[in-house]
């Protein structure tokens, strides 16, 4: 069985191939997917964030630039207390306060985490 930091790094992986291929979008689909399951450590919030900024630079996209400089700042300092959305995507087209439905996939990983 994958422990939670395995699912979150063969995310990681997923997006890095496809952003190696030239599939920009496919690849923030999986930093999004990372996101979700990373966002209650700070160190995984933070840098999905930073791989999300990186990518938005790549996309040519002055709003995810900008909307993941601002999650950066806030997955850093405000995860660390515990605020976070659960199931938000961290992309810069969500709200960042946002709750968001969990993919039904993403929900059974974290809930095996937790036992």
């Amino acid at each position: 069985m994958n422990t939670l930091h395995e699912h979150i790094e063969s995310e990681l992986a997923a997006a890095d191939r496809n952003a190696e291929e030239g599939n920009l979008v496919e690849s923030f689909t999986h930093l999004e997917r990372a996101h979700v399951l990373g966002q209650a450590s700070t160190r995984d919030h933070t840098r999905v964030h930073w791989r999300m900024f990186k990518l938005g630079l790549r996309l040519h996209s002055p709003r995810e630039v900008w909307g993941q400089l601002i999650r950066i700042i806030g997955a850093a300092t405000k995860t660390p207390f515990g605020i976070y959305p659960k199931g938000n995507t961290g992309g810069s087209n969500v709200w960042f306060f946002r709750p968001m439905p969990m993919p039904d996939d993403l929900q059974k990983i974290l809930d095996a985490d937790r036992h």
